[in-house]
């Protein structure tokens, strides 16, 4: 038994990190502490506090410490422990990618553009956002209003009339001269006035030069600058949140309904609800919505900005976190609480939904009930070029994209789908057997019987003998719900009902497969297709290549490039820029 009174009475009051582990040496629980004796000895203390955490101290049989120089890196160190030990008692949310921002570049013209990654000290960033489309909806505003540029700077630099987005009045043609320096930088300036929530201080500047133009009877002018301040106008009152204009704040919600927890965080940036997400941690079966939250907030800020303001549904410790009880700021809170309440409700819908497809596909192929785990395989290629082959995964009830893989197929005959098969399922489970790892229930294969037959064949060798083999074979005309089922293991075949719930799976799941295959075979030719073209040319080496594609951003550029423009390449030749022009021509003609 675990001595809980004589380990404190060793712990030191310092800042750190603590490992709750059970019999087998599983990490149970991952803590940070200010002050590893106090933090850890209140976990004895005769109220456990909850259910929970009673439950997961009965199973404590040490705990291992590490002290640190401070509590922010205790912090960190925590946070990296969660992620690679997975503690079972941990409230864990998803490492999804980093938030998307708004970018404006700091070039002569600076562009306007979708950023995420690292940050350049020379430009200027807004956000985070919450989703892609949020930003790229902050972008068509900033066009429609101040027509800023979008344009790579490759796009830009090579320019010699305006492009359609000037056409359409969504650009002012910089990179032809369209507009003056002083007269973009105008621009510019008024447009990070706007993401900065001065947006009335931007409407008097245009309302004077509207003015202005007019007393000088520059009329088109005026009507330009009056059309910008009506479309700012129209946004001030369909995008702010009542009289925060110039807030940074993010609203925290969690509402636990039928032992789902769902965190939302809606944003607001600037004064401007920029959209909201909704988040399902694991292990938070038995967790007071308090737990979730704290949990939420340490994975969330360690690596995302901070704003000024924090409102959230359960009080936290934490500097300008508020819980208010009414105003404004309660209706953001009930907002985000009523997020969180239509999300939960969608999860147990779409859950319903795949537990009916399941369990309709396990008794349409007569598979046990314990079925859970699908793996599906497709192959893409272009009349044998570049061939990839793609494995989706889907258990737990959704497709599990963090553990989808691509194979690059090398050393077959072009076309030969049966190997390239036979190549990535050996390449895919002998890991798997070798190392005892995820082994699944049932794998899919898009194909017929020679697919299905090579499949079967693999996973034999492999001694995987209980796995079932599907091949999902197209009906005519690929028809959708015409697909024929091949039952390998039965030699037979099966057709379903164009409405069946497991046909419907199978469609999903092999859809799935299917689009990243393709994605990945796309990426591989075109790598391969932009190495040979230019590679063929005589007197382009690895250096002049590099060269071309980082001047013209790439192939397409290179194509699209004058004479001209291809001699101003450093070690480009007039005669050689000549040669490269006819080529690539000559061969876009073929």
């Amino acid at each position: 038994m675990f001595d809980a009174k004589s380990f404190v009475a060793g712990l030191p009051s310092l800042p750190g990190v603590y490992r709750m582990l059970g019999e087998g040496g599983e990490a149970l629980y991952v803590g940070k502490a200010r002050d590893l004796k106090k933090r850890v000895s209140s976990y004895f203390h005769k109220q456990a506090g909850s259910p929970r955490i009673e439950m997961m101290l009965g199973q404590v049989a040490a705990i291992e410490v590490t002290a640190t120089r401070s509590e922010g890196e205790a912090l960190l160190l925590e946070n990296n422990l969660i992620k690679s030990l997975a503690p079972r008692y941990n409230i864990l949310f998803r490492d999804d990618k980093s938030y998307p921002y708004l970018e404006i570049t700091g070039h002569r013209y600076p562009r306007l553009g979708f950023h995420r990654g690292a940050k350049d000290r020379r430009n200027r960033y807004f956000g985070p956002f919450p989703h892609a489309y949020a930003v790229r909806e902050s972008i068509q505003l900033l066009q429609r209003v101040f027509r800023l540029r979008t344009c790579e700077d490759t796009v830009f630099e090579n320019r010699s009339r305006p492009c359609l987005l000037h056409q359409i009045q969504r650009c002012t043609a910089p990179c032809t001269g369209r507009i003056a320096p002083q007269a973009y930088a105008e621009d510019v300036a008024n447009a990070l006035l706007f993401l900065e929530g001065r947006e009335d201080d931007v409407i008097r500047n245009l309302n004077e030069k509207m003015n202005s133009a007019s007393d000088a009877r520059r009329y088109e002018e005026a009507a330009a600058y009056r059309d910008q301040v009506r479309a700012l106008s129209r946004v001030q009152a369909r995008q702010y949140v009542e009289s925060n204009r110039g807030v940074d704040a993010d609203v925290v919600a969690c509402v636990i309904e039928g032992g789902i927890a769902c965190v939302n965080l809606v944003m607001i940036r600037g004064g401007r609800h920029v959209g909201d997400r909704s988040f399902f941690p694991s292990n938070a079966e038995g967790a007071a919505a308090a737990e979730v939250i704290g949990a939420f907030l340490e994975q969330h800020y360690l690596e995302q900005p901070m704003p000024g303001l924090i409102v959230t549904s359960e009080p936290v410790e934490l500097e300008n976190a508020i819980t208010p009880s009414h105003g404004e700021r309660r209706i953001w809170l009930d907002m985000a609480c009523k997020n969180a309440e239509l999300a939960i409700a969608q999860r147990v819908r779409d859950r319903a939904t795949q537990e009916g497809r399941l369990a309709a596909l396990r008794e349409a192929l007569g598979l046990p009930e314990g079925l859970q785990r699908i793996e599906c395989f497709d192959i893409s290629h272009t009349m044998g070029e570049a061939t990839v082959a793609s494995c989706v995964v889907y258990d737990r009830q959704q497709m599990q994209k963090g553990e989808y893989r691509r194979f690059n197929i090398r050393d077959i005959a072009p076309g030969d789908d049966y190997a390239a098969m036979r190549q990535v399922l050996a390449r895919r489970y002998e890991r798997v057997s070798a190392d005892a790892g995820r082994i699944p229930d049932l794998v899919l294969v898009d194909g017929g019987k020679g697919q299905a037959g090579v499949a079967a064949a693999v996973l034999r060798d492999l001694g995987l003998h209980q796995v079932g083999v599907v091949g999902v074979a197209k009906g005519p005309e690929r028809k959708p719900g015409m697909e024929e089922l091949i039952i390998e293991s039965e030699a037979r075949s099966l057709q379903l009902a164009p409405s069946h719930p497991g046909l419907h799976l199978v469609q999903q799941i092999r859809d799935e497969a299917h689009r990243f295959a393709v994605l990945g075979h796309r990426a591989r030719r075109g790598r391969a297709r932009t190495t040979s073209m230019l590679s063929e040319i005589p007197g382009i080496g690895a250096r002049r290549r590099q060269a071309l594609l980082e001047h013209f951003g790439g192939l397409r550029g290179v194509q699209a490039a004058a004479v001209d423009d291809i001699a101003k390449v450093e070690g480009i030749s007039r005669a050689l820029a000549e040669r490269i022009y006819r080529h690539l021509h000559e061969q876009a003609a073929a």
